[in-house]
Formats: structure tokens, C-alpha cells, sequence
């Protein structure tokens, strides 16, 4: 009797009929950087694989991947313009807006998720408008510019808003100001649990939003406060959002199951820049199967307790799941 559990693994039929934690595409959100311009399709160094690219080369992306079955994005942008308040984003003729209605207009059952935020269209690289006598970020001012941003999204056609600023009550504004401009079935994902975290790195090559000066730790979490990232996913919960999210996901794993435990909400993970940069390397130099450990560290999401994984590596995992 002591080789039962062995003998479920003897072949791998089997061992598939008894897998607990499976992946799919329909498991995955990817994530997009739109730059202005046209036929800009420029790989990020730190992240190979990676690209910023024009409205016309997204719109060629978008088709591919919906060929294999990823059916979510979720939108960046990149613009020429920047200033102290990030006004670009809050015109409906700016590039995220225009993104969106190209996107929609050509694939209509695309699912377009937009990052909220303003760190990408300021001038300080900061994620709203600064208070200059604590020179961090205003809570209440950038609430308010972060209301108008939502509206530019959703006129657009966005599918989901995904505000990642990490400013208290910002689902709450959110909530409001969406229901009362007629967009109340239009979700929010929160970026409710996310850490002032190193594996960051990479993305702001991408984005092109390294703060001027300073760090961001005043306003997203400190990594060795576990208590904290809960309360933070619950008191989202509380305030009206439809999805929590943990950021970074590898390194904590622990947190997602502890809020798996505590809400019954759709929990994402964002496999990060850094996260992901680390395996891409490993891989080039030839230290890692890139692959199987690729599978492996999504599968870890799932088996945590998500049931959303945004990542850089969605494409290649559609088109590895695809070939099985």
C-alpha cells in the first residue's frame, strides 16, 4: 500500500489524469507597450522578447496572438509628451486612447485591459502629481486626475481598468466616478497588493518611467510586511474592486495564498519584469532548461491560488500549450 502514490505516476497518461493544477491561455493577460510613431518595433535589452512598439505594429501583434489563443492584453504607453501632471493621458486623443479604439474597432473580442497610472507620462517618473513640500506623491490630488483618466479610458472601449498607482482609496474614486458617468459594468482590477520591489528593473527600461529622483516606497508596500498586503487586498475589496492582484508574484507566493484564503474575489499575479528577465537570461546562457522552468514558475501561480496571470511569457506558453 505504500506505493500508491508512486504508482500514479508510472506513466504519463496518468500522470495527467491526476494533475491538480493545469494552464491554459484563457489563464493569461500580456502585457503591450504602445509607442507613438509608426513602424517602431524596438526589443527592450533588459527584456528580450520584449518590444515597444507603434500603434501599427500593436495592431499586427494583437492578430498573431489572438491566432493562439490569448484573448487579453493589457495596454501601456509610451509618449513623446510628458509634463508634471501627466496630462497627455488625460486627453481622449492621446496614444493609450487611440490604441484602445484601434484595437477594439479591428478586434472586437480582444480584451483590453489599460494600466491606470501616471508614472509612464510624467516628467518625474512618479506616479501622480507631486506635493512639493514632501516631494511624494499627493494621495488626494492624484485621486482626482486619476478619476479623469478613467473616463478617458472607458469612452475609449476599455474592457478593464487597472489602476496601479497604489493610492489609498482609489478604488472607491474609481468605483464612483465610473457609475456615475454610465460605465458601472466596467471592472476594476486592483493592483491591491503591490511592493516597492527591485525586480522592477526592467520595466521602466520599457516604460521609460524611472523616477527622476527618490523611490516609490512611500506609496507601494514594503516586501517584509505580510499583515499589511492583506489588509491592503481586503480594504480593495471593501472599496468596490472586482479582481485583486498581488505584484510581484515569485517571491511571494505566500501572500497569494494567504488572500486566496481570505477572499473569494478572481486573484491575479503579475509575473514581473524582473521576474521574467532573470529566466530569459538564464536561459540564453544555457543554466536553466528555459522552458520547463517557464512552465513551472506558472503553474506555481495557479497552485498558490491565482486565477489571472499577467506575464511577458504568455505568448510562448500559448504557443507551448499549442503544441501538445
Amino acid at each position: 500500500m505504500f506505493k500508491r502514490l508512486r504508482r500514479l505516476r508510472i506513466n504519463e497518461n496518468l500522470r495527467a489524469l491526476v494533475q491538480e493544477t493545469n494552464l491554459s491561455p484563457s489563464d493569461f493577460i500580456y502585457p503591450l507597450f504602445v509607442k507613438e510613431g509608426e513602424g517602431i518595433k524596438t526589443e527592450v535589452a533588459s527584456m528580450p522578447g520584449v518590444f515597444q512598439m507603434s500603434l501599427d505594429e500593436i495592431l499586427k501583434e494583437c492578430e498573431y496572438i489572438q491566432s493562439i489563443g490569448l484573448k487579453s492584453i493589457i495596454l501601456f504607453a509610451v509618449p513623446d509628451v510628458k509634463d508634471s501632471v501627466g496630462s497627455e493621458c488625460l486627453c481622449d486623443e492621446s496614444i493609450i486612447s487611440r490604441t484602445i479604439k484601434a484595437i477594439k474597432e479591428k478586434f472586437p473580442t480582444m480584451f483590453v485591459v489599460t494600466d491606470l497610472c501616471f508614472c509612464e507620462y510624467t516628467d518625474h517618473g512618479h506616479c501622480g502629481i507631486l506635493d512639493p513640500k514632501t516631494e511624494t506623491v499627493d494621495n488626494d490630488k492624484t485621486l482626482e486626475i486619476s478619476a479623469l483618466q478613467a473616463i478617458v479610458h472607458a469612452k475609449a472601449g476599455a474592457d478593464m481598468i487597472a489602476p496601479s498607482g497604489m493610492m489609498d482609496g482609489i478604488i472607491e474614486t474609481l468605483r464612483e466616478t465610473l457609475d456615475e458617468n454610465g460605465f458601472e459594468n466596467l471592472p476594476i482590477m486592483a493592483y491591491s497588493t503591490k511592493f516597492a520591489s527591485a525586480y522592477y528593473g526592467p520595466f521602466r527600461d520599457v516604460a521609460e518611467s524611472t523616477p527622476s529622483f527618490g523611490d516609490r516606497r512611500s506609496y507601494q508596500m514594503n516586501p517584509a510586511n505580510r499583515r499589511e498586503a492583506i489588509e491592503e487586498s481586503l480594504e480593495d475589496e471593501r472599496q468596490g474592486a472586482d479582481i485583486l492582484m498581488v505584484k510581484p508574484a515569485l517571491a511571494y507566493l505566500d501572500v497569494v495564498r494567504e488572500i486566496r484564503n481570505a477572499s473569494n474575489l478572481p486573484l491575479a499575479v503579475y509575473n514581473v519584469s524582473g521576474e521574467y528577465a532573470m529566466l530569459k537570461h538564464a536561459g540564453s546562457a544555457g543554466l536553466i532548461d528555459y522552458e520547463r522552468i517557464m512552465i513551472e514558475t506558472l503553474i506555481s501561480f495557479k497552485r498558490a491560488g491565482a486565477d489571472i496571470i499577467i506575464t511577458y511569457h504568455a505568448k510562448e506558453a500559448c504557443e507551448l500549450l499549442n503544441s501538445k
